[in-house]
């Protein structure tokens, strides 16, 4: 017989219920980290108008065209997650990312410079990434501890979780500062054509490779300390005790008179008592 055959039903019934409890913290996490970085619409709104852009660009060499085309979709994909009633924070850096370099490459009648709003942004967004990492304050779980109720308690009081979220801030930073090293050689010395390209391509692969390792970094880790329900748990029994307080303040406060009463009781029964106790007077 194993030790599992030998398991009580309450053994079984809490073990259950352990494992349920993991299966919805993973869940969780999956969803809060597609969710921070934006999910497939998140890729739509981040590729597809510069894939428009280069299109066209590569089809009539003219930045006006290719510029406005691309401001306009992604106006109309912003307009869309409205509809839906879905969050238009990243419709809105696409928006303005989108529109910082079409109104820089038609100013300076250089293609090329459509795209380098984006490639500062990455070149930046790698290095805050890496130092944020050395730092030991990794910026992945800064990112994500609010989504999944932990806030920054895996800084003090999960070091397994710090320590994925490190790895998972690494591999984020290296990711986007080998295509940054990819990229800008191609701003100096390549056409528009062949930085467009390469850039769509180098869009989406690196992202879902990061979206993936860091998966993997959390899904090896510790569960989450659900901050959010122990401050609850403490508001429910700071609210428990402020109850008995007031029950015990009532309670003494309503034995008090009958209190009273008794002590007036037995010191009028002494006083009696005392003065059967004494002797006649003599006549």
């Amino acid at each position: 017989m194993t030790s599992d055959d030998m398991q009580t039903p309450i053994d079984q019934d809490a073990a259950g219920a352990a494992d349920s409890d993991a299966a919805r913290a993973r869940a969780a996490a999956d969803t809060a980290l597609l969710e921070a970085f934006g999910g497939v619409w998140g890729m739509v709104d981040t590729t597809v108008p510069g894939l428009v852009f280069v299109l066209l660009y590569t089809i009539d060499r003219n930045i006006h065209t290719a510029a406005i085309a691309a401001l306009a979709l992604t106006l109309v994909l912003a307009v869309a997650r409205l509809i839906r009633k879905e969050t238009l924070k990243h419709a809105l850096s696409g928006v303005f990312g989108v529109a910082f370099g079409a109104v820089f490459a038609m100013m300076s009648g250089d293609a090329k410079n459509f795209y380098l709003p984006g490639m500062l942004y990455t070149l930046g967004l790698s290095v805050a990434y890496l130092v944020s990492a050395l730092c030991r304050f990794p910026l992945i779980g800064v990112l994500l501890g609010p989504m999944l109720k932990e806030n920054l308690s895996w800084r003090t009081r999960n070091p397994g979780r710090l320590r994925a979220y490190t790895k998972a801030t690494w591999a984020w930073g290296l990711i986007l500062l080998a295509k940054s090293a990819i990229l800008f050689p191609l701003y100096w010395w390549g056409d528009a054509a062949q930085l467009g390209w390469v850039k769509v391509a180098l869009g989406i692969p690196p992202f879902l490779l990061c979206v993936y390792l860091t998966w993997i970094f959390l899904a090896k880790a510790p569960p989450p300390i659900d901050v959010i329900a122990e401050m609850e748990a403490e508001e429910q029994a700071e609210r428990e005790r402020e109850r008995a307080r007031r029950e015990e303040a009532e309670a003494e406060r309503a034995v008090q008179p009958l209190l009273a009463e008794w002590t007036d009781q037995v010191v009028a029964e002494s006083r009696t008592d005392a003065a059967d106790r004494q002797p006649p007077h003599p006549r």
